[in-house]
């Protein structure tokens, strides 16, 4: 008997700052620790504490896109965009916008509410940091990890844009770096400065369903909301609605992934990435539909099982049990 959905990947994604636009990208290279080039870079305060659109909503009207070294290009309403040298640390190279280019011009298209389930008190050492750059400990969500500041300019330019002190920094290869939560991990399981694991995949039908249910609620002005208000990684077609719920493992083309948990939602799905306006949505509707374990859901956290490269057309096979 035919299935009668076929999954497929829809979409890729890939944010290379921390809290910070991405970019849409055709194809990705999977590494153990997530995308490659994903939220290797964040942003932290005086005291080394990451700074996310928990606390700095403005982030969400920034938006970085890959250079070929390893470096960035950063945007901004009311700033000139800027050019961050990469750090030289190799391996396997990012993604390039959809449509766009790694290259070496702007060329390209284009206060907490929630702690994500990191809470591992431990400090860890980074592989492959250059020998000239300097040296922070960032600390996020209870874990300290070694990191290399970005150039002074970098940083100057998001606290233009912010209006507070921030600085940018950068982790090396993550072979070593950030357990992801033991609870829902395995040891040796590694994450970059991912909320808590890899990658996070949603389906187009949970979207649609979720808008559908915001369309009869108190708030329907606020909907329909944009996919970008729920920062994935992989967007998967074909599906059910919530059939992820049920999924344990899948693989899209030659990669496969370990479903770890549902991910819980915070207030910055709430925060317009085009105003950085905070609305009530998709929260509140959440809450009256999607609370599993006490936690408002959308999305499942996904941990690789084997290096490759993903891209947009691949067929996705899920696995139950």
């Amino acid at each position: 008997m035919p299935q009668p959905f076929t999954p497929v990947l829809h979409a890729l994604r890939v944010h290379p700052v921390k809290s910070v636009g991405g970019f849409t990208a055709d194809s990705a290279v999977v590494e153990p620790w997530g995308l490659a080039g994903d939220r290797r870079w964040v942003l932290i305060d005086e005291s080394g504490t990451a700074v996310t659109q928990r606390e700095a909503p403005r982030l969400a009207l920034a938006r970085a896109e890959p250079l070929r070294d390893g470096g960035l290009v950063l945007y901004a309403p009311g700033l000139e965009p800027l050019e961050v040298a990469g750090p030289g640390t190799g391996g396997a190279g990012t993604a390039a916008p959809r449509g766009g280019r790694r290259t070496g011009g702007p060329r390209l298209n284009g206060s907490r509410t929630a702690v994500p389930e990191t809470g591992v008190g431990v400090h860890l050492a980074e592989a492959e940091r250059p020998a000239d750059a300097d040296d922070v400990v960032v600390n996020i969500f209870g874990t300290e990890v070694d990191a290399s500041l970005a150039d002074a300019r970098a940083s100057d330019w998001f606290s233009r844009h912010l209006g507070v002190e921030v600085r940018l920094a950068h982790m090396g290869e993550p072979a070593s770096a950030r357990p992801v939560d033991p609870a829902h991990a395995r040891p040796g399981d590694t994450v970059t400065f991912a909320d808590s694991h890899p990658l996070l995949v949603v389906t187009v039908s949970s979207f649609d369903a979720l808008n559908s249910l915001i369309a009869q609620g108190d708030h329907a002005d606020e909907g329909p909301l944009p996919m970008d208000r729920f920062r994935p990684n992989l967007v998967v077609a074909g599906t059910a609605p919530w059939a992820e719920d049920e999924w344990r493992r899948i693989t899209v083309g030659e990669v496969g992934f370990r479903v770890a948990k549902p991910c819980g939602r915070c207030v910055i799905t709430t925060t317009d990435q085009r105003t950085a306006g905070r609305g009530k949505e998709p929260l509140r509707t959440l809450a009256r539909h999607r609370r599993i374990d006490g936690k408002l859901v959308f999305g499942q956290k996904l941990v690789p099982e084997n290096t490759g490269t993903v891209q947009v057309g691949d067929v996705v096979r899920v696995f139950t049990d």
